[in-house]
């Protein structure tokens, strides 16, 4: 056996077949990470009678005048066999040594544990344990069970399951949800599909939270879009709707209001404190929309054609769904438009007959004091798992240049201050 590199066809042509893939093992996504300072190779190991048996995107980053290799989401390969693991990594550390790459870390699509929304344990992957000996009797280094976002891809992933009944599927998202959901629709917010042109809301809106560039955001929609694999949606806030729908719940609350007052009237000089209780509470609800029906009206002066206000970006693969990038415009966080928006792909793709919503990275879901409960609260409330992969393993490909590497390390930082 023996490792060669392989064109695009040839290799789409493997991962098409193989039982589990990510978008970030595709060719597509090697066009992405060429435009991201990485060397890139698509590589595979074909047996004796030239049958691809395994493959890999390698993306090759120089680090001053070293080499360091990474295979995102791991190899396609079958983990459990010793046998063909063992060769594979053999060829591959002879392959990346004759480039003078020092080590490759994979981040392998290995599930450890499968935890249902109420976090639940459900699932412990059976062959688990045997994959993880196989790599370690291999040499590659696990680099730990992180429990953020320490790794090169998320340890933590959430899955929502799509179902082409979405009533169904609705009445299973958490009640606080649906009633954003509705109270979102209710405001006036539409979903779109939008165009390589809506590109830009996405970057602006998810500049605070994610490090991406703008040229990042147009290459995933370019590569992946060459093959239909991309779509781009937002959320519009249409302000005459809000304005309508805001005057008629005004008008509700006043008559709600009005007759709790008839009815302290109506008990002056009785123990009616929880009818009083009751009228403060409609009173605010009031005050609330009064105030609403204010900004309500000045947005409709300031932007009568309507306002982008969330976007999101998703890319197809196989009968999954990824929700790749979002952003939401925090002026207007308030009105959930992205709760809005994420259940309506959910919506749309279930109906279609894709079978699950990856919604990218979260963190380990088992534990209390959390520093982003809120990010996992977001997406696990969309009735989703959380698959617990295996972490970060590094394969060592020469140990002359990885320990010139290491050794220079405190010399780097010193440097760099």
């Amino acid at each position: 056996m023996k490792i060669i590199e392989l064109r695009q066809d040839e290799f789409n042509k493997f991962t098409d077949k193989f039982m589990l893939s990510s978008i970030y093992q595709t060719s597509e996504y090697a066009d992405v990470m060429s435009k991201q300072k990485f060397e890139v190779q698509l590589i595979g190991m074909i047996n004796d009678i030239d049958t691809l048996v395994a493959a890999s995107l390698i993306l090759i980053e120089k680090l001053g005048k070293f080499k360091y290799a990474y295979a995102p989401r791991g190899f396609l390969i079958d983990y459990t066999d010793l046998n063909l693991l063992k060769t594979f990594t053999n060829e591959i550390k002879k392959y990346l040594k004759k480039q003078n790459v020092m080590a490759i870390k994979i981040c392998p699509l290995i599930a450890k544990t499968k935890y249902t929304p109420s976090k639940n344990l459900t699932l412990a992957n059976p062959a688990y344990d045997k994959i993880f000996q196989n790599l370690k009797s291999l040499k590659y280094y696990h680099l730990g069970y992180n429990n953020y976002f320490e790794g090169l891809k998320p340890r933590f992933v959430a899955i929502a399951e799509l179902e082409k009944d979405t009533a169904k599927m609705f009445t299973k998202l958490h009640r606080d949800y649906k009633e954003k959901i509705k109270a979102c629709d209710l405001a006036g917010v539409r979903i779109y599909k939008g165009t390589e042109n809506n590109l830009n809301f996405i970057f602006e809106q998810m500049r605070e939270q994610k490090e991406n560039s703008k040229e990042y955001v147009e290459d995933m929609y370019r590569y992946f879009n060459s093959k239909g694999k991309v779509a781009v949606y937002f959320a519009q806030l249409e302000p005459k709707t809000f304005l309508i729908n805001t005057q008629i719940e005004y008008q509700k609350q006043i008559n709600i209001c009005n007759s709790i007052t008839e009815e302290v009237f109506k008990h002056q000089g009785k123990n009616n404190n929880e009818i009083i209780s009751r009228k403060i509470k409609e009173d605010n609800k009031l005050n609330a929309l009064k105030n609403q029906l204010v900004y309500a009206t000045n947005l409709l002066k300031q932007h009568p054609n309507g306002i982008i206000i969330a976007s999101a970006m998703v890319i197809i693969h196989r009968n999954q769904v990824y929700l790749t990038l979002d952003g939401i415009d925090n002026n207007y966080k308030q009105l959930c438009p992205k709760h809005l928006l994420i259940w309506k792909i959910m919506e749309r793709y279930g109906a279609e007959g894709y079978r699950e919503l990856n919604l990218g990275g979260i963190t380990n879901p088992t534990i209390d004091d959390n520093k982003y409960k809120g990010v996992n609260d977001f997406k696990l409330n969309f009735n989703a798992s959380s698959i617990e992969y295996a972490g970060d393993f590094e394969l060592v490909t020469s140990f002359p240049l990885y320990t010139l590497y290491r050794n220079g390390a405190p010399i780097r930082k010193i440097l760099k201050k």
